[in-house]
């Protein structure tokens, strides 16, 4: 049996240049692993549930780190820190649910560590796939939270397609809500998606969680200045203050025009594998007021199409209060 909480023999690669690492990232291919501050991809490896044969160091790549204004909004290097994210006064000022998602990702030692583009990253949290068992999003034919017996309090309760792992990103909501665009290179050239689009779920690729393919790295986010300034929401709740991933968490943005909402963008984390856009409840409360009333009638929307499973049925309530909370605010 090999030796758990041991690195594993495997080369090192650590380019200084964007140029040096998506052509080493193509020539690797599915073979080597992207690594930023590395808070995920070190667990995996030294308990063996997943292996590479090269991991590729973005870590010295300068360019890759900082918070830049642009003509229409900033633009966020991916390997810039969750610290950095949440103690910068421009987005403090401008977009500040995104600064108050990362500000409370995990703890102060793994924010000043981790990286933005590694936090949208990262896989799902489900114990079994973590474990190494043979699970449908582990190439295998079952799903062992989606059983009567199954330990799945922290799982999804939509988009359910043969895997019920929750998403684990915090601050993926905050980008979705403020319609960021996510820049990814390759020796093809640079190719942008929404935020929207970044994130994939278990019906559409059951072995990922975005659309990063080998060979391409997420290099930047952009911000647009669409809701800079907007009056926003973001709540999490989780077991514990620190360390803990969210159990249901909501970033909204809305603008609002003489106490009557005009447009917004609401999006919960946690109650499926990606972030979940509340379309009917944007709808909703478009041209209502923003207050308590408004909110007590909408809020209930925000459950529609939930499946409960054996343990996450507290989910639902927790939902539907948090998007209360964030129109009423």
């Amino acid at each position: 049996m090999p030796a758990h909480d041991v690195m594993p023999n495997m080369e090192l690669y650590q380019p200084v240049q964007v140029e040096d690492a998506v052509q080493i990232a193509d020539r690797l291919a599915d073979r080597g692993w992207l690594v930023g501050g590395g808070q995920d991809t070190y667990g995996w490896l030294k308990d063996r549930a997943k292996s590479a044969d090269a991991l590729i160091d973005l870590s010295g790549i300068e360019a890759l780190r900082g918070i830049r204004e642009t003509a229409d909004g900033i633009e966020i290097g991916a390997l810039t820190t969750l610290t950095e994210v949440a103690e910068s006064g421009l987005i403090q000022q401008r977009y500040a649910v995104l600064s108050e998602a990362a500000g409370v990702v995990a703890s102060p030692q793994i924010r000043n560590i981790g990286t933005l583009g590694g936090n949208v990253s990262q896989d799902v949290r489900c114990w079994y796939y973590r474990r190494g068992l043979s699970c449908y999003r582990a190439g295998g034919n079952l799903c062992y939270a989606d059983t009567p017996q199954g330990m799945n309090r922290e799982h999804a309760l939509f988009e359910q397609s043969r895997c019920v792992a929750a998403g684990a990103s915090d601050t993926a909501p905050a980008l979705v809500a403020l319609d960021a665009t996510m820049v990814i290179q390759s020796v093809d050239g640079v190719r942008t998606v929404s935020a929207e689009d970044y994130f994939v779920g278990p019906a559409l690729d059951i072995e990922h969680t975005t659309i990063l393919r080998p060979g391409e790295i997420l290099t930047a986010v952009r911000i647009p200045a669409t809701w800079a300034n907007a009056t926003h929401y973001w709540e999490k709740v989780a077991d514990r203050n620190v360390w803990d991933f969210s159990l249901v968490n909501v970033a909204a943005v809305f603008r609002v025009n003489g106490g009557t909402i005009e447009d917004s963008r609401i999006v919960a984390g946690a109650v499926q594998t990606t972030p979940r856009r509340l379309t009917n409840v944007e709808n909703a409360v478009r041209g209502q007021a923003k207050n308590a009333q408004t909110a007590e009638s909408v809020a209930p929307m925000a459950a529609d199409g939930a499946r409960v499973l054996a343990h996450n049925g507290f989910k639902v309530p927790l939902l539907k209060n948090l998007v209360k909370r964030a129109i009423a605010a």
